[in-house]
C-alpha cells in the first residue's frame, strides 16, 4: 500500500497570527494536527511544542528496547501503546512549560493524529481537532469531540440539530494538551481498504463546513489532493474564516494506481 497526502494551514480571514501547526512523519506514516491556544500568541508555542515532542519520541523510540515515560495499557496494542504514550509525552512537555514560565502561563493545544500502519488507521487524539474517513464517496468522523456539547448530547441522545447549533457553549473543549499534568488521550484503530481518503483538520474547517460539504470537496478534487486542501481551506475562508484552518488529506493506493497518480501530479510521496 503507497500513501500521497497534501497539506495547507492558514491565518484565515480574523486572526492576524496562525496558532495550528502541523507534521507529517513520512516514514512513520504519522500526521499531526495541532491547534493551539493561550494569550499574547502562545498557542502557537503549544501546538509547534506538542507536535515536535511527538516527533521526537518517534525518532528516539525506533529501537523497542527504548525507554518509554509511561507504562503500556495491557489492553492496547504497541502501535497503540506508542501514539498514546507520545502524545502523554506532549501533554507533559506543553503542561510543564505553561507552569514554569509565566509568560507560556495557560497555553494549550489540542491534537489530532493518524497513523497508517500494515492494514489499520490509527486516530488518536485529545481536544475537538478532528480526523474523518472517505470510502465509496460517504464521510465519517472518526473522532469524537472533547467538548460540552458532545457530553450533553451523550447525556441527551434526542438533542435535535438545531438545539445542537443554538447550544450556547458549543466551542468549549473539555480536554486538551497543557491543561493538566496528566491527560486521558482517546484511540481509534479501524481497517484501511485501498482508495480510502483520510483527512485531519482543525475546528476552524469543521466550523465554517459541514461534514456533507467537505465530503464533496474531496471527492471533486479527486485525485488532485493539492486541489483538495486548497479548496477546503478556501471555502472555509469564504464562509467567514473565523478562525486559522489546517488541514491534511492523505490517499491510500495500490503501487500501480500510486505510479499513475504520483507521475500525473508529480507528488511521489509515500
Amino acid at each position: 500500500m503507497k500513501i500521497r497526502y497534501a497539506a495547507k494551514t492558514d491565518p484565515g480571514m480574523k486572526r492576524t497570527h496562525n496558532e495550528d501547526f502541523y507534521l507529517t512523519l513520512d516514514e512513520e506514516k504519522l500526521f499531526i494536527v495541532a491547534d493551539g491556544m493561550g494569550g499574547h500568541a502562545m498557542g502557537e508555542v503549544a501546538s509547534k511544542m506538542a507536535a515536535e515532542t511527538l516527533q521526537e519520541f518517534y525518532k528516539r523510540t525506533k529501537d523497542e528496547d527504548a525507554t518509554w515515560p509511561y507504562k503500556m495499557d495491557r489492553q492496547l496494542s504497541y502501535v497503540e501503546n506508542r501514539l498514546v504514550c507520545g502524545i502523554k509525552l506532549a501533554n507533559w512537555k506543553v503542561h510543564e512549560s505553561a507552569t514554569k514560565d509565566p509568560r507560556c502561563k495557560g497555553m494549550g493545544t489540542t491534537m489530532v493524529t493518524c497513523m497508517l500502519n500494515g492494514d489499520r488507521a490509527y486516530f488518536g487524539w485529545v481536544g475537538d481537532s478532528r480526523g474523518y474517513r472517505l470510502r465509496n464517496g460517504v464521510i465519517k468522523q472518526m473522532t469524537r469531540d472533547h467538548s460540552l456539547l458532545e457530553d450533553y448530547k451523550e447525556a441527551k441522545p434526542d438533542m435535535t440539530e438545531e438545539e445542537q447549533r443554538n447550544f450556547p457553549h458549543k466551542n468549549v473543549i473539555t480536554r486538551a494538551l497543557g491543561m493538566r499534568e496528566t491527560v486521558q488521550v482517546d484511540i481509534r484503530p479501524e481497517g484501511i481498504e485501498i482508495g480510502d481518503t483520510f483527512m485531519l483538520c482543525c475546528d476552524g474547517l469543521t466550523g465554517m463546513i459541514d461534514d456533507q460539504r467537505i465530503g464533496e470537496i474531496i471527492k471533486i478534487a479527486d485525485e488532485d489532493l493539492e486541489k483538495c486542501v486548497t479548496d477546503l481551506v478556501d471555502q472555509a475562508n469564504k464562509n467567514g474564516g473565523v478562525d486559522n484552518i489546517t488541514v491534511i488529506v492523505l490517499r491510500t493506493y495500490e503501487d500501480d494506481k500510486y505510479k499513475e497518480v504520483a507521475e500525473k501530479f508529480d507528488k511521489k510521496k509515500n
